[in-house]
């Protein structure tokens, strides 16, 4: 194993920083050879087989291209459970499982009846806030809509994998709400909302591969979901509902505003654990 350790290093060398490569040795080689890191550091002269070098060649090929290590090896981790990912889906970031856990922080503070909660999650994408929600939460019922037909279906395969019960909608949210969805006591979504200006800003991996069209909005509409889900929360969300977002760090003052000229209530900005203002939580 010392010698395709070694390889690793070697050929990516240069192109990530050293603690980087040091996660990426153990991830590569932890998910082909089923081997987590203390038997990594225990049975380092194990002999790989001819298969599993030539699997880890090809993992090493795709990441010199700076192609997201979650895409390489199909699978990321979050809120402590995995989720299966592609190119048709956002990586799902850290600062998600903060909003995951805001939210059912959230719930359990307050005086909703979390066996009768319904929840929507707008764009769902790899279904990560919701499944992790209806996992968390399993009494409630949970719903989940995206625009892409490709990424509910990473999401169906995501809701079995982790034996969890989600309905999938497939809807555009800038065009309709639809009318077959019931009334929600929360809603919550992670949509798009970096400006096309700050393209310019985001590192290859992002924009190489990730789905554009979950990640940008155009400069002159910053809140353009944001606003749109208000809106669709101020006819599905009932009385004394929550609404929960993610949002982008340089729009939170306005975002608030928004939400408070529709109508809500308690908004709040709730800032991340590096001290970004990342989140909004409001009742209706």
């Amino acid at each position: 194993m010392n010698e395709t350790v070694t390889y690793i290093r070697d050929t990516l060398d240069c192109l990530y920083p050293v603690e980087e490569i040091n996660s990426l040795v153990r991830r590569v080689v932890e998910h082909v050879c089923h081997m987590p890191l203390h038997q990594q550091l225990l049975r380092k002269d194990t002999q790989l087989s001819q298969t599993e070098k030539e699997r880890i060649r090809a993992i090493v090929q795709r990441l010199v291209t700076a192609e997201p290590v979650q895409y390489v090896l199909g699978e990321t981790t979050f809120c402590g459970l995995t989720f299966e990912v592609d190119s048709s889906v956002l990586i799902p970031r850290p600062e998600t499982e903060e909003l995951v856990e805001v939210v059912i922080r959230t719930l359990s503070d307050s005086r909703l009846n979390i066996r009768e909660l319904k929840i929507w999650d707008v764009g769902t994408g790899s279904g990560c806030i919701a499944i992790a929600l209806a996992r968390y939460l399993p009494e409630a019922e949970v719903y989940a809509s995206d625009i892409s037909g490709r990424a509910l279906e990473t999401a169906k395969c995501n809701a079995r994998r982790n034996g969890v019960a989600v309905r999938f909608v497939e809807a555009d949210i800038l065009r309709e709400t639809p009318s077959s969805l019931p009334s929600f006591d929360v809603i919550v979504s992670n949509p798009p909302y970096i400006c096309v200006s700050e393209k310019s800003g985001m590192h290859a991996n992002v924009l190489d591969f990730e789905p554009h069209e979950a990640l940008f909005v155009p400069d002159g509409d910053p809140l353009l979901f944001y606003r749109r889900i208000a809106s669709a929360g101020v006819d599905k969300l009932t009385p004394g509902g929550w609404l929960f977002f993610e949002i982008n760090e340089a729009c939170g003052e306005i975002v608030v505003d928004m939400l408070c000229r529709k109508g809500y209530r308690d908004v709040k900005l709730i800032r991340d654990l590096s001290n970004k203002e990342r989140m909004i939580k409001a009742i209706k």
